[in-house]
This record gives C-alpha cells, sequence and structure tokens, in this order.
C-alpha cells in the first residue's frame, strides 16, 4: 500500500502491490499525482484495516482466510485421498497418522473482502463548529476508498437519512475512481428538508450490505435514539462493525451569558430544525448537561454489550487514529 513496513503490513493483513513505470511523462507523472490526491489537491491518508475474523471469500486479496489450499499460512493436515497437491505430503505427519494415510499440508489462502461506509445523512451531520462533520466524513470515506482500492478490496457506500437515497448509494465496487468521486461530492453536500429529518434508513442499510461477512464503518454523531441505536446494529451482526463518532465540542458548549448566568438564547433543534425561545439559567444548563453524559453513557453501555469499540474524531479527521483502532 503506501510508504508502511511490509512487516506491519503484513500483520494487519493488508499487503502493498506497487507497479514500477518506466519512462513516464509529465502527463503520467500529473495523473499518478491526481490519483494519490483523490483530486482534491491534499494527499490521501492511508488506512490500513483488518477484519476480527478470517475472511472468507472467493476473489484473491491481501486478508486472512481459513479456506484454501495454496496458501502461504498452514491451516491443517488433510488425507491425500480426500485431494490436495502431492507435492505439500508431510511425512512426519503421515508417519503419526494411526490409519496409515499419507498426510498434505493445506496452506490458508488471501482472500479479499469488501468495506462499506454506512453514513448518517441527518441534519445534524451538517453542523459546522470547530470542524465540519460532513467534510470529516468525506475525507474518512475518501481514505477508505483509497485504501481499499490499494489492498484488491471492494468498497460501497450506503447514506441514511429520513430514507435510502439513491444518489448516496454506491454497489461495492473495486473501480478506484467511483469511492472518491463519492467523497467529493459529500464534501460539498449539507443534509437538509424531509429526507434528513431523521436517519430512520440506517435500520434498512443491512439489506444495501453483501451476505458474505464484510468491514462496516457506522459513521455518524449519535445524536440518534438508542433503540435506533441498537436496531441498526442489530442487523449489522453479521458483518465487522467499526462505529465512528463525530463529535464537536463547539455543538453543546453554552451560549454567552451574562455573569449571572442568566440569558434569553434562542435553541434550534439540528434535527426538525425547531425553533424554541428559552431563558438560559445555570439549573437548566446542569440539566442539559446531565442529559448529555446519561446518552453517552447510555451509547458506551450499548456498544460493551455488542462487544464493540469506537473510533472517535473530536477534532477532525486522523488515518492514523483509524489504523490504531485495529492494533489494539
Amino acid at each position: 500500500m503506501s510508504d508502511a513496513p511490509a512487516a506491519g503490513n503484513a500483520r494487519l493483513g493488508v499487503r502493498a502491490v506497487g507497479a514500477t513505470m518506466v519512462g513516464a511523462g509529465p502527463v503520467d507523472r500529473q495523473q499518478r499525482q491526481v490519483a494519490r490526491t483523490g483530486g482534491a489537491g491534499a494527499p490521501l491518508r492511508e488506512i490500513y484495516y483488518r477484519l476480527r475474523q478470517p475472511a472468507r471469500s472467493r476473489w484473491p486479496g491481501a486478508h486472512r482466510s481459513r479456506a484454501g489450499e495454496m496458501g502461504f499460512e498452514f491451516r491443517a493436515h488433510q488425507p491425500l485421498s480426500l485431494g490436495g497437491d502431492a507435492r505439500r505430503i508431510d511425512v512426519h505427519a503421515s508417519l503419526r497418522d494411526p490409519f496409515g494415510d499419507w498426510q498434505v499440508r493445506l496452506y490458508a489462502e488471501r482472500v479479499s473482502v469488501t468495506v462499506t461506509v454506512v453514513a448518517d445523512l441527518s441534519a445534524s451531520m451538517a453542523y459546522v463548529g470547530r470542524h465540519s462533520k460532513m467534510a470529516t466524513l468525506a475525507e474518512l470515506t475518501r481514505a477508505l476508498a483509497w485504501s481499499a482500492a490499494r489492498a484488491g478490496d471492494r468498497f460501497g457506500f450506503v447514506g441514511c437519512g429520513a430514507r435510502l437515497d439513491r444518489d448516496w448509494l454506491l454497489a461495492p465496487t473495486r473501480a478506484r475512481g467511483a469511492g472518491l468521486a463519492l467523497a467529493d461530492r459529500l464534501a460539498m453536500f449539507r443534509p437538509h428538508g424531509a429526507t434528513a429529518a431523521h436517519a430512520g434508513a440506517l435500520r434498512e442499510a443491512a439489506a444495501c450490505l453483501p451476505r458474505q461477512r464484510a468491514l462496516v464503518f457506522l459513521v455518524s454523531d449519535f445524536h440518534l435514539p438508542l433503540p435506533l441505536i441498537e436496531a441498526t446494529l442489530d442487523s449489522l451482526a453479521g458483518h465487522d462493525v467499526v462505529p465512528v463518532i463525530l463529535h464537536d465540542e463547539a455543538e453543546v458548549a453554552a451560549p454567552t451569558t451574562s455573569r449571572s448566568g442568566h440569558a434569553l438564547v434562542n435553541l434550534r433543534d439540528a434535527e426538525t430544525g425547531a425553533q424554541r425561545l428559552l431563558w438560559w439559567r445555570p439549573a437548566l444548563a446542569a440539566r442539559l448537561a446531565e442529559q448529555r453524559e446519561q446518552a453517552r453513557a447510555g451509547l458506551a453501555a450499548l456498544l460493551r454489550r455488542h462487544q464493540l469499540g469506537s473510533v472517535v474524531f473530536d477534532d477532525g479527521f486522523d488515518a492514523d487514529r483509524v489504523t490504531a483502532f485495529f492494533h489494539r
């Protein structure tokens, strides 16, 4: 993949395949630079990921599996009478076999997987404080699409608002430019209107995923009802899920008040757009802070029940933070 050492790549289950170009001219160099930046000008950051369990796939790739016979990682012995390559006969194992059968070594093959981003596209994702949530989502999508293409994996995207929108559905593909083009559109998109009133379509996202186990990045600010989050996680139980939480302190910061802590403020619901004029006071601030802590504790408990960790972006996108998640 990128400049990571080969040993590190092998440990993560991602192997780089490079190509050498001889006599490349200025146009070739320019095209390669566009590919490395995704057309957006900023260099692409690569993410090194892996599945928690051996992958299952018919297509060759860079990830560990329990299938195949002609790979490089020993997985089992098998009697020669049941098939296998006679060149891989294990004499010592054959001598120990109580039935006297010739034993053949089987080696697991490396296979490819599907990487999919399931994104919350409700109105609260349009918030711009210290950082833009949609910009962070776009950068993550761009990095994952690039990394999947480099590893020989398929990349897909499912955008979920009040309903599934075909404009934000990308079927798993190995076309490198498809994910990068979608990321460019995400960077300019701001969820609004009736289609962004809530993220109920997250329950339907599993229907857009492949049957085989995939690596799913569930990206949201998680300003969602816990029953919706739980229903979404239950529907994705057949896949490796990585919750990605987009957090911005500016979104929950208290408004500017007088020395006594009182002020007349106009609050707007990020999802519905409904506004309400309130008399801000210390008691109200304390109650809202308590509700936020209860929501965070409820989300943390829910993720623990599903045995899931999470990646938190509270300062914009950081590819190294995602890679570090797979090193735990």
